[in-house]
């Protein structure tokens, strides 16, 4: 479980410095869609490289998954679009915020009801605490 936690703590160490990151390079090629169509691009050249070196039969099985399942790639590309767009005039640590927000209340309430077969982890009182003590946490960060 250690290992889990601490992937997911780079992973998430990774969100602001890529929005940085692309907000920066969509301000100096002067447009934002195509600094996360570059991202994306590069991305795209990871994730193929990690499924060559992991093994290809997997992706095969692709065409009979339920198209929902998609969906997560109109998600990540309006995360992209949007913190690319809007990290340059509102700030990475405002934008992130609220993604941090959006995060914490999407997270509990798939987590509550099991949706995308997600294991179910009920809201109770203490749980709702502290998400809600998260929330504060982050919110106290980004008063100046």
């Amino acid at each position: 479980m250690t290992q889990y936690a601490v992937i997911m703590l780079i992973a998430g160490m990774g969100i602001p410095m890529l929005a940085a990151l692309n907000a920066a390079l969509g301000q100096h090629i002067g447009s934002p869609t195509a600094a996360a169509a570059i991202l994306f691009t590069v991305a795209l050249c990871v994730a193929t490289l990690a499924v060559v070196i992991t093994g290809p039969a997997p992706v095969l099985k692709a065409a009979t998954a339920p198209k929902h399942l998609f969906l997560g790639g109109v998600l990540v590309a309006f995360y992209v679009l949007s913190v690319t767009f809007i990290a340059p005039h509102f700030g990475v640590g405002n934008a992130v915020f609220f993604v941090l927000i959006g995060q914490l209340i999407s997270a509990a309430t798939i987590d509550h009801f099991g949706l995308f077969s997600a294991q179910i982890s009920p809201l109770s009182i203490t749980r709702a605490a502290g998400i809600s003590l998260m929330a504060l946490g982050v919110w106290v960060t980004q008063q100046a």
